[in-house]
């Protein structure tokens, strides 16, 4: 199926009605320039008749859930089930000295099937990149380089950094260009990662291989004793989906797919048809969605429940028992599985919502002294202040494909959409504004910060996203309101992650005064 077909079926029905005739579109229903969509247009694509369209029309209109008219990335393609052939890598664990960490982006080949060669992108190696650890207090130096063929950024995401030093469109290293780049880290333990953000080119850069994990510690994460010991009891996972061609490389160019590229391959940490193998004790896993759009439902395939420790910024305040927990692209968890109570003998495998086996683990070992979790992790708050500010900066996110906005723009790197200032807290409202053809979910992030969630359709949220934040996966009609501070001054992006979303101009800048 051709990755632009559903938008080629959607503009020809604008066309039928009117709604975009003066859109500017080619006969393709590419290239198409929406950034001066006015509201009239806006609405007229709103109000798109489909009851004229075939069913296999509708089927053609790639990530559709028709069981309930609305478009999501649940329904795609079909990953494979690992068979556990291959231990799951592990990035290799780099830590400061005096202060400085090396990290360079490069281009190079990885075995990823058995006897073969795929042309690929990673960060101090060919493939991925490393787990960073720093720690709260620390002054650090991270000395980029760029090795590749073609210019990127180096994006510390969730990092409360100044904001000449976030790695957005506007700090660009050319081939060959290095560039130092200076903090003190201000912000509680948590479980942060990294990658491009050049415009044009984050999508495919990260679809090859440009990822990488940031752990922050602090004196609260050393004391509480938590499974800290890295490979053995604490595991970095991330999670990409993936399409090969028929010679096992990528070729992002022809899986494109501009409302959020997926693939039928599941790589965990770059390996193919992974497996784990752990202890019979308490193991910590943090989990990334490092996919350019598709959503994982996490859950063992035992029906086994499992403790929540961390969200996207930081520990919560005591462990959430869970039967499964959803994270959108760029999200993270941190979830602790107890498996004394296994054998060696036993089936158990981290599946998806469809049970989809994504990891199998193997258990070896005898029981040991597992590590007790304890009952109180941070002290998160959401306070009563921050429940009765008003709100002072409203988003509307809209669209598919490459008509997407946000308060019916699309992103221009010379416009600033909102000011704010160092070190107040304001609320901001997203609004994800659904279409008659329901709408989809939005990931949406904030850079240089850690909000906090105040609510979701005027409730509270639920309790796995109850901790500090970076993202959040907003879903079609839901309003949602945050409370955001940001610690540092600069220009900040805040976007869709779904990749293809942010690369067709979902995206804005806050300037932080």
């Amino acid at each position: 199926m051709k990755s632009k077909l559903w938008i080629f079926t959607l503009l020809v029905s604008a066309a039928i009605i009117g709604g975009c005739s003066a859109s500017g579109s080619d006969s393709d229903g590419n290239a198409m320039d929406n950034s001066n969509m006015t509201e009239k247009e806006m609405a007229d694509m709103e109000g798109m008749d489909h009851s004229n369209m075939t069913e296999e029309g509708m089927a053609n209109m790639e990530g559709m859930d028709m069981e309930n008219g609305d478009a999501s990335h649940t329904n795609q393609l079909a990953l494979n089930n690992s068979i556990g052939k291959n231990e799951l890598a592990l990035p290799p664990l780099v830590e400061s000295k005096d202060g400085i960490v090396d990290i360079t982006a490069q281009q190079g080949t990885t075995e990823i099937f058995k006897g073969v060669q795929t042309e690929t992108l990673g960060y101090n190696g060919s493939f991925l990149g490393p787990v960073i650890r720093i720690n709260k207090g620390e002054k650090v130096t991270f000395r980029t380089g760029n090795e590749m063929s073609e210019p990127t950024t180096f994006h510390w995401h969730g990092v409360e950094i100044p904001g000449e030093g976030d790695g957005g469109p506007h700090q660009v290293i050319q081939p060959g260009e290095a560039k130092d780049v200076e903090f003190t880290v201000n912000q509680g333990a948590a479980t942060l990662w990294f990658h491009p953000h050049p415009v044009g080119a984050t999508a495919e850069q990260v679809y090859k291989g440009l990822a990488g994990f940031i752990y922050v510690e602090d004196e609260n994460s050393k004391k509480l004793r938590l499974p800290d010991e890295y490979g053995v009891n604490d595991f970095p996972v991330v999670f990409q989906d993936r399409q090969f061609t028929e010679e096992k490389q990528f070729d992002y160019q022809a899986v494109l797919n501009e409302d959020g590229t997926i693939g039928d391959t599941l790589l965990i940490n770059g390996t193919l048809n992974p497996k784990l193998t752990v202890g019979k004790e308490n193991v910590r896993l943090r989990l990334l969605n490092g996919s350019n759009a598709r959503n994982y439902t996490f859950k063992l395939n035992t029906g086994d429940s499992f403790q929540q420790i961390a969200t996207d910024g930081g520990l919560v305040n005591e462990p959430n028992e869970m039967n499964e927990i959803t994270l959108t692209p760029g999200e993270r968890a941190e979830i602790i599985v107890d498996f004394s109570k296994y054998n060696a003998e036993s089936d158990i495998a981290l599946v998806n919502e469809v049970d989809t086996i994504l990891l199998p683990f193997k258990i070896e070992g005898q029981k040991t002294n597992s590590i007790e979790i304890p009952e109180t992790l941070n002290d998160y708050v959401v306070t009563e202040e921050e429940k009765n500010l008003p709100v002072t900066k409203k988003l509307e996110l809209f669209g598919m494909g490459k008509m997407v906005y946000i308060n019916g723009k699309q992103f221009d790197m010379n416009r600033i959409d909102f000011t704010q200032k160092q070190g107040e807290t304001e609320i901001w409202e997203i609004y994800n504004k659904p279409d008659k053809m329901g709408g989809m979910t939005h990931p949406f992030h904030i850079h240089g910060t850690q909000f906090k969630i105040v609510s979701i359709d005027g409730k509270e949220p639920p309790i796995s996203q109850q901790g500090w934040k970076d993202s959040i996966g907003v879903e079609a009609g839901q309003t949602v309101k945050l409370a955001v501070q940001f610690n540092n001054k600069g220009v900040y992006m805040f976007h869709c992650h779904i990749l293809e979303h942010e690369e067709n101009g979902m995206m804005g800048q806050v300037e932080v005064i």
